[in-house]
């Protein structure tokens, strides 16, 4: 079959690769219809995750119909068109149980590597290099789905594939950024960053009840869209001081809720960007934690921040001060989309929540590497490249 491999820093081929097999009774094996990229597989080709090997197929957010079972699966079957989610949990672990699924004990095979990492553990992750389970990612024609009866969830009738696709990932991901992050009714919510994750952190916030939900990033078309399609008002960082303006706009406090949505490749316009840059090129630290930075010195004092973006290692400058003394509730997590997907797809039906804005451009797994080109470089207004494997 064909599929997207990551071959090297700024390297990216569609090459044939083996079809997946059943490997164990509780795996599914899925026809693509729709996969999308994502802000984090960025990290992946620009060679800030060290755990990719040349040949590993690309993608992690995805939707399409089941063509085989193994048998151990009891709740699908052949010809369920369903959405996965994009991190693999058991269900039976104590973390899954918990409703923490993106931390399950049981699906990284490669739990070594994690652990010299991050200290411990997570769950596994489809295309997300060795560290995260070394699993085959979704830009394929088809692909193998770890613990079906888990991973998967039905898509309801009248649901589009491409408003189905980004309850994948981007969707819950926001979505667990505005609960986790504690937005209540009547709060301020600031969202670093207008892709698609913190589009969907900001109509999260919305439905949760914030009184005002207001976005920040310095591309004028997902700003533009953000404004359009979530309803929220936006700052371009580039043209104004975000703080200053943020305290404007809540009376001297700062927002109640602040979430970061961008991650280890975070850009500004102060100098404080130039030394990260500069830091992160030569491996002195891994991240380049902006975004981070200006939420918690933004954010009132007593309130919260929620780390939505993702990083893999070591920030510095990090403003431990800032938030001890404003006694501010800091969290992070990968998302726990077992938790969240069911829910979402019912408002999705329902007419509150409709992602499939983000996919602005369409085209065949073939052109998958321009796809990433324009993403990567922002270019032509790219928000999401959505590949069809199957034309």
């Amino acid at each position: 079959m064909k599929a997207l491999c990551w071959e090297g820093v700024d390297k990216l081929a569609v090459e044939r690769v083996p079809d997946p097999q059943i490997l164990n009774d509780q795996d599914a094996i899925l026809k693509v219809t729709l996969t999308t990229t994502c802000g984090s597989d960025l990290h992946l080709i620009n060679g800030y995750i060290p755990t990719m090997r040349a040949g590993d197929v690309m993608g992690h957010e995805f939707m399409g119909e089941i063509v085989e079972v193994g048998p151990g699966v009891r709740h699908r079957k052949v010809g369920d068109r369903v959405v996965v989610c994009s991190f693999i949990a058991c269900g039976r672990c104590w973390y899954c149980t918990h409703d923490l699924w993106s931390l399950c004990d049981n699906t990284n095979t490669n739990w070594e590597l994690a652990q010299e990492i991050f200290g411990f553990e997570t769950g596994g992750v489809y295309g997300y290099s060795h560290a995260m389970g070394g699993y085959k990612g979704s830009h394929s024609e088809y692909i193998r789905v770890p613990m079906a009866d888990y991973g998967t969830f039905p898509v309801p009738d009248g649901v589009s594939d491409k408003d189905a696709l980004y309850a994948s990932d981007a969707a819950p991901t926001g979505w667990m950024g505005a609960h986790l992050g504690g937005v209540q009714p009547g709060d301020v919510v600031a969202v670093w960053g207008a892709g698609g994750v913190g589009q969907m952190a900001a109509r999260a916030a919305e439905l949760l009840g914030a009184e005002r939900v207001i976005v920040i990033d310095r591309l004028p078309e997902r700003l533009a869209m953000t404004e359009q399609y979530i309803g929220a008002e936006t700052i371009d960082f580039s043209r104004t001081d975000v703080d200053a303006e943020l305290r404007e706009r809540t009376g001297g406090r700062g927002p109640d809720v602040c979430i970061e949505a961008v991650g280890m490749e975070a850009v500004s316009n102060n100098v404080r960007h130039a030394y990260d840059k500069a830091k992160q090129q030569i491996r002195l630290q891994h991240e380049r934690p902006v975004a981070v930075r200006q939420a918690i010195y933004s954010c009132r004092k007593g309130g919260s921040v929620f780390i939505l973006g993702v990083f893999g290692g070591l920030a510095d400058k990090f403003p431990l001060g800032a938030m001890m003394n404003k006694g501010l509730t800091v969290r992070g997590a990968q998302q726990h989309g077992h938790r969240y997907i069911p829910m979402l797809l019912e408002r999705i039906a329902a007419g509150e929540l409709s992602p499939g804005h983000l996919a602005t451009h369409e085209m065949s797994l073939d052109e998958a590497p321009r796809g990433y080109e324009l993403f990567n470089n922002k270019k032509d207004g790219c928000v999401r490249a959505v590949f069809r494997p199957h034309g």
